[in-house]
Formats: structure tokens, sequence, C-alpha cells
């Protein structure tokens, strides 16, 4: 079984952060839902600190939902350059993180895994590094991932709401991706990875197709 052990702390270095939620336990290369969180889980109120100002996309619950009703990892794969930049703190971050797995707790949404990137090249000190591998479009939260939960990164699915959240995805060796807010499928030029798009309701619903195919695969 994949679950190997995770630091007790969340933040593993000074940029990054890794917080295992409750102990359930996977078997050894299932795909995983990556997610990534404002814009996507929660409205993106612009470098959000404050937990009261947490509200959930209704649209992404049921895709949670499925995932979790799947047997399927669900992974916050989360860039947080306000850290970097001085506009809040690794304290406020928890707070809002903690508000993010309250509510979707209550919508009976469960996560597994938060990972988040505050390196910036607009930081200072010892966050100010532009092109972290942990930082999105890079791959490396989603790698750290499948290291932890020995995820089948082929078959896993990312959804963002930017084309960082694509590109980590591609990189990382994935062949899907559901861009919240796109309108048009688009492949890769080498045939590696499709974006899909992620609008209408026919579009959640699709995904939510996708994604319960994985779990019985």
């Amino acid at each position: 079984m994949a679950d190997k052990a995770v630091t007790p702390h969340p933040l593993v270095e000074p940029g990054l952060w890794v917080e295992r939620i409750g102990d359930r336990v996977f078997p050894e290369r299932l795909p995983a839902l990556f997610l990534d969180r404002d814009g996507t889980i929660n409205v993106d109120t612009g470098y959000p600190d404050d937990p009261a100002d947490i509200v959930l996309r209704p649209e992404i619950l049921p895709v949670i939902r499925t995932t979790n009703l799947a047997g399927l990892p669900a992974i916050i794969v989360s860039n947080q350059s306000g850290i970097a930049r001085g506009y809040f703190g690794w304290p406020e971050f928890a707070a809002v993180n903690a508000r993010l797995l309250a509510l979707l707790e209550a919508e009976q949404c469960r996560i597994d895994i938060v990972l988040a990137c505050a390196y910036h090249s607009s930081g200072t000190g010892e966050l100010a590094i532009g092109d972290h591998p942990m930082r999105k479009p890079n791959p490396g939260m989603l790698l750290r991932a499948r290291d932890l939960l020995g995820v089948d990164i082929g078959r896993s699915i990312i959804v963002g709401d930017k084309a960082d959240d694509m590109e980590a995805g591609r990189r990382a060796g994935l062949v899907e991706g559901w861009l919240v807010g796109g309108r048009f499928n688009k492949k890769a030029p080498d045939g590696s990875f499709t974006t899909r798009k992620l609008m209408t309701g026919n579009d959640y619903r699709r995904l939510c197709d996708v994604i319960a195919g994985l779990g019985v695969a």
C-alpha cells in the first residue's frame, strides 16, 4: 500500500507546504485528481488571506465528491506567491486552508493532500526564487504528491483555471487537464497532452464521468 510518511509539520521548507489530510490509505498506482485552489475550488478574491472571504465554487463540488466515491486521491497544488510578496504569511495561509477544508467537509468533499508553493521572483529573502521546481508551471508539487502516494501520474487529471496549471500537468506526465473557463479543447503540438474546456454544466458532468471511469479502470 502506498502512503509514505509525511512530516507532521506541513511546512517542509521555507516556501513549501505539504499537508496530509486524514488517514486514508490508497493502493499503489491509482490515478489522482490534482486541483488548483484559488479560482478552481474557491472563488478567487486575489491573494485571499481572510478565512471569512472563502466561498466555494459549487460547480467543483460534484467533481471532488466523484473522486472520493471512486476511491481516488484528491490533491490540491497551489501557487501562493502572496506569501513571497509579503501580503500575508504562512499562519494566514493555514487559517484560510483550514476554512477551505472545513467548508469542503461540510459538502461531503474530502481532500487528501494540500501542497502549496510560496516561491516567486518578486519575493524577498529565501522565497525570492523565480523558477523554483515546485512552482507551477513546473511539475514539482505534482511529482511530490506522486511519490508520497504512489500515484499513477500518467492516468491522473489536473483541473485549474490558468495555463500554468495545464503546463504543470503536461510537464509532470499527465495526458489530460481541464481548464476552468476554457472555451475550446486543445491538444499539445506533440499530442502528449490535451487541455479540455470546463465551462458549462455538461463539461463538469463529463469530467465527473471521466473520473468515475478512472475509479473502475
